[in-house]
């Protein structure tokens, strides 16, 4: 079975920094990192992740705008992705997953648990 590869596309170095370190830790895959939307868009671009674990609050180009570009390029419309997300209202839910998102992965999320959440999302055998 081939390594996963997994680009996390998140404005806060703290939160890139542990789950970065516990994909490759626990699920023992291949990470990349984006600090803002449009970085992000150029890196799904350039290394066509499996899987894009996405934060709905960055500044300049939110998540929402970062999946609707990602949605809009042929190399990336079908990369499943994953939100992160603080807003846990049932609106703001039902309007993400309303998005086309694979799932909606809850802020603080626990580090450990991160990569059986994914897994599970994607029906990958972990």
């Amino acid at each position: 079975m081939t390594t996963k590869h997994i680009l996390i596309i998140d404005d806060e170095y703290d939160i890139r920094a542990v789950a970065e370190l516990s994909l490759k830790a626990v699920g023992a895959w291949q990470v990349s990192t984006a600090a803002s939307g449009s970085e992000g868009v150029t890196k799904a671009v350039a290394e066509q992740p499996d899987v894009i674990l996405l934060d709905v609050m960055m500044p300049d180009m939110d998540g929402i705008a970062t999946f609707k570009a990602l949605q809009a390029h042929p190399v990336t419309n079908k990369i499943p992705v994953i939100l992160l997300t603080a807003k846990t209202q049932a609106a703001e839910q039902r309007r993400f997953a309303e998005l086309g998102v694979r799932a909606i992965i809850t802020k603080p999320f626990k580090a450990m648990k991160l990569p059986a959440q994914i897994a599970a999302a994607l029906n990958w055998e972990s």
